[in-house]
């Protein structure tokens, strides 16, 4: 048997299946407020005991509520503590969360650190300037590489076909009538970006939100994740203001990143 042969069975042994069903049933809450058993087996692709039995032991830890009057499942507040204990202790938020402060004072806008994580990212820090969509406000949202700022940030770090290989098996549904969606359309961003150093989305996440963004790489060179500006399209985003915004947003990424500024 090959090492590559036996590592898998090593991890096929290691792995817990009933670990993973577990999981399959909160990941099925993505997007709502509240499921029936037959709802969380169709969304989870397990049978209506199974999900009893998740459902009810995860009710038992505190993880999901149970409507007395509807049985319907919802998830509960103590999901919440495995995100306080990620950001708590990651040193990056601790280190960014200073320079991002400073960055929203200078550019007077919204200022999120995003993570590169399995192919997309996530929020994990979100500073407003003002009064916005309250969804713009908290972390733990993906978003997908190949319509962001700061997903194709990320993608202009990576070599052309690591890029093109993580484009091509995205679902490119788009998120507004203005997203691009297209292969080429996309790469010729990408290209853009790695031309520039940064790259820029008008509509394509939230319309009327024009957004500026930076890669964050390690010493190798290797993305991490990405600092992005964010504005309302009425109020800037204009050549002029993406040049008054820029350095600062690159000062702030070289500092998070560990480099100097």
């Amino acid at each position: 048997m090959s090492t590559d042969a036996s590592s898998e069975t090593a991890r096929s042994r290691l792995f817990v299946h009933s670990v993973e069903k577990c999981f399959s049933v909160l990941e099925a809450f993505h997007g709502v407020r509240s499921l029936s058993l037959q709802e969380i087996g169709e969304r989870s692709g397990h049978d209506k005991s199974t999900c009893q039995r998740m459902a009810h032991t995860l009710a038992q830890l505190g993880y999901l509520d149970q409507c007395a009057t509807t049985r319907r499942y919802a998830l509960a507040d103590r999901v919440l503590d495995l995100s306080y204990a990620f950001l708590r202790h990651h040193p990056l938020i601790e280190r960014a969360t200073p320079i991002l402060m400073d960055l929203r004072r200078s550019c007077d806008a919204r200022v999120d650190l995003s993570l590169f994580s399995q192919a997309s990212l996530v929020y994990a820090l979100r500073l407003q300037a003002r009064a916005e969509h309250y969804y713009t406000n908290l972390v733990g949202r993906r978003i997908p590489l190949f319509c962001s700022a700061g997903g194709r940030a990320v993608l202009a770090t990576l070599t052309e076909p690591e890029a093109r290989a993580l484009v091509t098996v995205e679902d490119r549904r788009p998120l507004t009538r203005f997203t691009r969606t297209g292969i080429e359309d996309v790469m010729t961003a990408v290209a853009e970006a790695r031309r520039d150093g940064y790259a820029v989305a008008a509509h394509e996440v939230i319309e009327d939100e024009i957004v500026i963004a930076v890669a964050l790489t390690d010493a190798a060179r290797r993305p991490f994740g990405a600092l992005h500006v964010a504005g309302e399209a009425g109020r800037w985003g204009g050549p002029d203001e993406i040049a008054r915004i820029l350095p600062g947003l690159m000062r702030a990424a070289a500092l998070v990143s560990g480099a100097p500024a």
